[in-house]
Formats: C-alpha cells, structure tokens, sequence
C-alpha cells in the first residue's frame, strides 16, 4: 500500500515539476526559480485538497461540513403545549383550541346534549352571543343523531358537529352565511 502511495505521489511530483517546467519556458524575461517554486507552490496547494488524509488508508477523500444555524426563524413552540384561545383571532387560529375543548368535554361526557357543548365552549372562554347549536330532538320528540354547534368570530364560523350519523365529531371554518349566523335552519335559542 505505501509503494502504491509513494508512486502515485512521484507521478504526481514529476507532473508538478514538468508542468513548472513548460509554464517557466514560456515565460521570458521573469526569475525562472521564483516562478518554479510559485508553480509548485499553487499546484501543489491544488493536489494538497485531492490527496487522501494521512489517517485514512484506504485513499477516500475526507470532508468535513459546518453547518451555520438558521437565527431567522422563531424559536419552535414545545410539541406538548396545549392550544388556547386566541382572543383577537381569526376562527382558523382558534380551531385547534375549539377541537381540544370539545374532544375533553367528549372524553367526559360520550352522549352530551346541545347544551353540554355551549356550556364547555363558554367555560373555555368563547363568546356564547356568538354561538348557535341544533336541537336534542326531532319534531317527533326522538333523540337526534347528530348535534350541530358553532362560533361566530368577525366573518368566519367555527362548525362543530358530533353524532354516529355524521362518524363522530368533526369541525370546519367557514363562512357566515347571508343571513350572519353559521347552522342552516331552526337552531335551538341559547337562553341559559
């Protein structure tokens, strides 16, 4: 291996040298030996980046990367901090905080009532003037089964529906429709 080496290394000297030698031929009238030393020197820097590490055997290049950090970007917000309500808002900034409160108060209460998911969104400090919620029942008197609830923040609505006929709780940002108000239809009067 180190024949191998030192013979790569006296082709490459031979080259250094006869490439100094053409470059110094061609040029009259300058110190031929200064011009050979700074040949050698600049050719010699060159190979210097391409040569193995002494401390790598097998001849592979080595490279070492620095990375510099990114200061323009905002610190990350911990992974385990809990939503909140924005107070100044939009409805898709407060989307998260509304999910989190209905999954809690789900997680308590499997079969709530309209009334339960007014309740939790007021105690979670929610605007309850801005809110509106479907019936428990049918015209009929028989337990609906699915219950629509929602916020209305500027012009924008936070929908929320739970029930088996609708696979579960789901939410949405939406419009205010014409009307200013965010359900469709009849919806119950929130006079608690």
């Amino acid at each position: 291996m180190a024949r191998i080496l030192d013979a790569h290394t006296g082709t490459r000297r031979r080259s250094v040298i006869g490439a100094t030698n053409v470059l110094g031929s061609r040029l009259t009238g300058l110190r031929l030996t200064g011009l050979r030393l700074a040949g050698v020197g600049l050719i010699g820097l060159t190979l210097a980046g391409c040569s193995a590490a002494p401390d790598d055997p097998a001849g592979t290049p080595t490279q070492t990367a620095v990375e510099t950090p990114d200061t323009s970007a905002a610190p990350a917000a911990p992974e385990d901090a809990a939503p909140a309500l924005v107070a100044d808002g939009t409805a898709a900034d407060n989307l998260g905080y509304f999910d989190s409160v209905i999954a809690a108060m789900l997680a308590t209460e499997p079969n709530p009532v309209g009334r339960s998911y007014i309740d939790a969104l007021v105690a979670a400090g929610f605007d309850k003037s801005a809110m509106e919620v479907t019936s428990d029942t049918t015209t009929k008197g028989v337990p609906v089964d699915s219950i629509q609830f929602s916020v209305r923040i500027t012009d924008e609505c936070i929908v929320g529906q739970n029930g088996p006929s609708s696979g579960g709780y789901h939410s949405i940002v939406a419009p205010t429709l014409a009307t200013g108000t965010c359900l469709v239809g009849a919806t119950r009067q929130i006079d608690w």
